[in-house]
């Protein structure tokens, strides 16, 4: 797929416990976003972080949370991600979602590698 310079970034907050169906919110998203052929998407564990709530989620040595905080990323074409959003809609219960103008500066992959996935 080639992604041309204008997109958009879709940021997605929520809680490592957050559920969906009984399975991870994040893994749920990931998953159908790859379904819908969007470009691509990132979760990233956050270590410390608050929320509506203003209860603070935070790793530490002697304290492990089990919700931390996680930020999904997907980025796409804006009619894309459009599309996409209410899907999203009806999965997040608790969290943040926000949606950026990016430039894409490059979008590339080796085709000689396979995807285990």
């Amino acid at each position: 797929m080639k992604l041309k310079e204008d997109a958009e970034l879709l940021r997605i907050f929520i809680g490592e416990s957050d559920k969906y169906h009984g399975k991870p919110l994040y893994e749920v998203i990931v998953k159908r976003a790859r379904e819908q052929g969007l470009a691509g998407a990132t979760v990233v564990r956050g270590i410390m972080g608050f929320g509506a709530h203003s209860r603070m989620h935070t790793a530490k040595v002697l304290r492990l949370s089990e919700d931390l905080p996680i930020v999904v990323e997907l980025v796409d074409h804006p009619e894309r991600i459009e599309a996409f959003l209410p899907e999203l809609d009806a999965m997040i219960q608790e969290g943040l979602v926000t949606l950026e103008k990016v430039r894409v500066i490059a979008y590339r992959f080796n085709a000689e590698q396979t995807d285990g996935a």
